[in-house]
C-alpha cells in the first residue's frame, strides 16, 4: 500500500520550535514527530511513502533517510511553491498508484487504517475520509453522513444552535487515482474546498472512528500529545519502551534526585540531589537539572542545562538552552534553541522566546 504525507507547511504555529527545525522532525518524546506516522502506516501494511515537502525539505530528508529504518520505501517531492492540499497531491501524480492513502502530516493518531481501507473497498468509493468526533465542532468543518456512510454534506464551522454532527475530517484519506483528474495542474488547489464538493453523491464516503486523534500544530497540543504518549492514551511504540513502570531511563543517567513516572530520561541526563522531575516529563540527551529544581509536565530537549532552585512546569524548552538559578518557566512558555536565561527570571503566560536570545539576571518577570 502507498501513502502520500503532506508536510509542506512552515509550522508557524509551533514557533520557536520550528524556527530552526522543520516541523516533521521536531522531537516528540524520543523520536522525530513524523516517525509516529511512519510507524503507524507500516503497522497497517503501508510500505511505500511519498513525503510532499516544502519548507526545509533537505533537512527532513537528512533526518529520515530512505525509510529503511522504518521498513518502508521513502521518497520525497518538493513543491516549487505552496500549492495547497490538492495541488501538492497533483504535483506527485507521476509517483502514485491506482489506490493510495493521503495524510495530513500534523496529526498524531492510531485510527484503524486497515478497517478504513476495507470499508473503502466494500463501498467501491472514489474517496473515503476518516472522521473523528470532537467536543466542540463549532471550531471545525463537520461532515454529515447518510446511513450507508456516504457523505451528504459539509458544514463549515456550524453555529452552536445548529450542530447536526460532531464528526470532523481526521486528515486521513483512502483515494482512487481517478480523483487526480478533478485537480487542475500547476496552481494552488484545496482538496477540502474544491475537490470533495464535486464528489458528494458521487463516490465520497466517510469512515467514522472513535480512535485517538490530535493535531499537534501548537505548543499546547504538542505538550498534550507528549503527555498522551507517555500515559499510553494513544497506541505508539513508546509504550514498549516505557513498560509497566512507565519510566524509560537511557544509558548513563545520573539520578540523584527523584523521578516520578510517566517520564523519559535520555542518555546522559543528570538530575542533582534534591531535584524532582516528573510526572509527565521528557528530558533529552545530556540534559542537566540542578539541585532542588522542580521539573513537571514539561519537555526539555537535548543539551539544556537548568540551574538550581528552578521551577520548570507546563512548558517546552528547546535544545542547547541555559537556565540560571532560581528561574521559573511555567504556564505554556516556549524557549527556542540556544536561549540563555539568567538567574531569577520569571517566564510564563505562553511567552515564546526566539532562538539564541540572551536574557540577563532578573530581566523578565512575565
Amino acid at each position: 500500500m502507498q501513502a502520500v504525507i503532506l508536510v509542506g507547511g512552515e509550522g508557524t504555529r509551533l514557533r520557536p520550535l520550528t524556527s530552526t527545525v522543520p516541523k516533521p522532525v521536531v522531537p516528540l518524546v524520543d523520536r522525530p514527530f513524523i516517525s509516529f506516522m511512519l510507524e503507524w502506516l507500516r503497522s497497517h501494511g503501508v510500505d511505500d511513502v511519498i513525503m510532499s515537502c516544502g519548507f526545509l525539505a533537505t533537512s527532513v530528508r537528512n533526518v529520515l533517510g530512505d525509510g529503511s529504518a522504518y521498513g518502508i520505501r521513502l521518497r520525497f517531492v518538493e513543491e516549487p511553491e505552496p500549492r495547497g492540499t490538492a495541488g501538492a497531491l497533483k504535483y506527485a501524480e507521476s509517483l502514485l498508484d491506482e489506490r493510495f492513502l493521503m495524510l495530513n502530516g500534523d496529526v498524531l493518531t492510531d485510527i484503524d487504517l486497515t478497517a478504513q481501507i476495507a470499508q473503502h473497498e466494500r463501498t467501491a468509493a472514489a474517496a473515503t475520509l476518516a472522521l473523528v468526533p470532537v467536543e466542540d465542532p463549532t471550531a471545525y468543518g463537520v461532515v454529515c453522513l447518510r446511513e450507508d456512510h456516504s457523505v451528504s454534506e459539509f458544514i463549515e464551522k456550524p453555529g452552536s444552535d445548529h450542530i447536526p454532527t460532531n464528526m470532523i475530517s481526521a486528515g486521513a484519506y483512502v483515494l482512487e487515482r481517478e480523483i487526480l483528474g478533478l485537480i487542475p495542474a500547476e496552481r494552488n488547489v484545496s482538496i477540502e474546498r474544491e475537490v470533495w464538493p464535486q464528489l458528494v453523491g458521487n463516490g465520497l464516503y466517510g469512515y467514522p472512528s472513535d480512535s485517538y486523534w490530535l493535531d499537534i500544530g501548537t505548543p499546547e497540543r504538542y505538550l498534550k500529545g507528549t503527555f498522551d504518549i507517555l500515559e499510553g492514551n494513544v497506541k505508539t511504540a513508546v509504550q514498549e519502551r516505557l513498560g509497566t513502570s512507565y519510566m524509560a531511563l537511557g544509558d548513563t543517567v545520573e539520578l540523584m534526585g527523584r523521578a516520578i513516572p510517566p517520564a523519559v530520561l535520555e542518555r546522559g541526563v543528570h538530575v542533582a540531589h534534591g531535584a524532582h522531575v516528573g510526572s509527565l516529563v521528557v528530558l533529552g540527551q545530556n540534559v542537566r537539572v540542578g539541585a532542588h529544581t522542580i521539573v513537571e509536565r514539561a519537555v526539555i530537549l537535548d543539551g539544556t542545562e537548568i540551574g538550581e532552585d528552578c521551577v520548570i512546569r507546563d512548558c517546552i524548552v528547546a535544545g542547547g538552552c541555559c537556565i540560571g538559578a532560581g528561574t521559573h518557566i511555567t504556564g505554556g512558555a516556549v524557549l527556542g534553541e540556544g536561549v540563555t536565561v539568567g538567574a531569577g527570571n520569571v517566564i510564563s503566560a505562553g511567552a515564546r522566546i526566539s532562538p539564541g536570545v540572551e536574557l540577563p539576571d532578573g530581566a523578565l518577570r512575565f
